[in-house]
């Protein structure tokens, strides 16, 4: 099982939730990280250009390349997206195991999303000082 990190960028953080949501909806990507802030220099059409980007983290599979990145070109406003595969050397085993069962096409699970923010448990066990501490 060969994993591999996908990298692309996007103008818009529509674009970049939206081509993650495709990806892992169509499950050909386990885990999508879009890291906002990207400032990208290059050179287009014979010009130097500057423009802030987001930046989307593709956890897959080597077997998803091809889909991966077309799904990337059908939903990207680029004429030309960049589409960067990285194979992973090494990985802990059972990441690579929860990417499998995450782009497994036969596997019942739903594609509903938790609207839910993820819970930490009370800030208190963190050892997190209040205003009253001070």
């Amino acid at each position: 099982m060969d994993g591999i990190v996908v990298v692309t960028t996007v103008g818009t953080e529509d674009q970049a939730n939206l081509i993650a949501r495709e990806l892992v909806a169509r499950r050909h990507a386990a885990c999508v990280n879009i890291l906002p802030g990207a400032r990208s220099v290059y050179r287009w059409q014979g010009k130097i250009c500057q423009d802030g980007e987001w930046m989307l983290v593709v956890k897959s599979l080597s077997s998803e390349f091809e889909a991966v990145s077309e799904t990337i070109r059908e939903l990207h406003d680029y004429e030309l997206p960049e589409i960067l595969a990285f194979r992973v050397a090494h990985s802990e085993a059972g990441f690579l195991d929860w990417i499998a069962s995450c782009i497994d096409k036969d596997a019942d699970f739903s594609d509903d999303e938790d609207d839910e923010p993820p819970s930490f448990g009370d800030v208190t066990d963190l050892g997190v000082l209040s205003d009253q501490d001070f």
